[in-house]
């Protein structure tokens, strides 16, 4: 990650150490009320992920008092979340949402794609592919059926399991149950290929 920052003409990097960032210890005395969101989705498969994430952004942005905060699109929930925990902190920071980065091939850009052989990786495409074929069948097919086709796709392309594949309010990650909704829409998943958990995301408007 160095190496990338000054290559990009970084000149100052905050590196601080974990007694730095947590002078009185790490653990989290209040919870972050986060609502719903902490609990779908990733929270559901990964149980108290959230305030974790939320504790070291919430410190970073104490310390560090930026301007902007860039976070990356497809890491979609972690982006409402902490968007959710700057309101309730009262934190005044402009968040700017960064696309996903992809390869050439369409596979989101991962430092967890390196633990894939290339024949994996060439599997792992089916998670952008599936996402796609959502998108172009919004507007024509049941939200529920799109997801079960999804997952159906990802599986059949050598993923041993599917933890979710599902159709949300773009704003806020509740559900959505039927097609010609004025709402905006996102298409999310996760997934497990050769013991590697990679997730993607696509907005469908």
């Amino acid at each position: 990650d160095i190496y990338l920052l000054e290559s990009h003409g970084c000149h100052i990097l905050f590196l601080p150490s974990v007694d730095e960032m947590y002078p009185n210890g790490q653990e989290l005395k209040t919870p972050y009320d986060l609502g719903e969101i902490e609990h779908i989705l990733e929270g559901e498969f990964r149980p108290g992920h959230f305030q974790g994430v939320c504790q070291v952004v919430h410190r970073l942005l104490n310390i560090v008092q930026p301007d902007q905060l860039f976070m990356g699109q497809k890491d979609y929930q972690q982006i409402m979340v902490v968007q959710k925990m700057m309101v309730e902190k009262n934190i005044n920071v402009e968040m700017i949402i960064v696309p996903t980065l992809r390869a050439e091939n369409g596979l989101a850009l991962s430092s967890r794609n390196a633990r894939l052989d290339e024949k994996a990786k060439e599997n792992a495409l089916v998670l952008s592919k599936a996402l796609s074929n959502i998108k172009s069948n919004i507007d024509k097919m049941d939200f529920r059926l799109l997801e079960e086709e999804a997952k159906n796709e990802i599986l059949n392309k050598g993923f041993s399991k599917v933890d979710y594949v599902s159709i949300r309010n773009a704003k806020d990650l509740t559900e959505v149950n039927k097609h010609g909704t004025s709402v905006p829409l996102v298409a999310l998943t996760a997934a497990y290929i050769d013991g590697v958990r990679l997730i993607d995301n696509m907005l469908l408007q």
